[in-house]
């Protein structure tokens, strides 16, 4: 069984939010409310709303510590 994609985990702690309420955020950074939000609407098309579905299933498991170290050796 594969790991997840270490470019979409990079992505993740790199990219910025382009649009709405939380512009300029790291997508690893959106709270999880705004993420539930989607979730239940409608996620973006194309690379943005990956990562935020990404982001979301990462948090909604547990796994947010995973974020955060990714970000700490990303940012070295």
């Amino acid at each position: 069984m594969e790991g997840p994609d270490k470019q979409v985990l990079i992505d993740i702690v790199t990219i910025r939010m382009p649009f709405g309420k939380y512009k300029d955020r790291l997508i690893c950074d959106l709270p999880i409310f705004y993420l539930e939000w989607f979730n239940k609407k409608e996620w973006p098309t194309g690379k943005i709303g990956y990562l935020m579905q990404n982001v979301y299933e990462i948090k909604i498991n547990g796994m947010e510590p995973l974020l955060r170290q990714i970000k700490s050796v990303i940012r070295r």
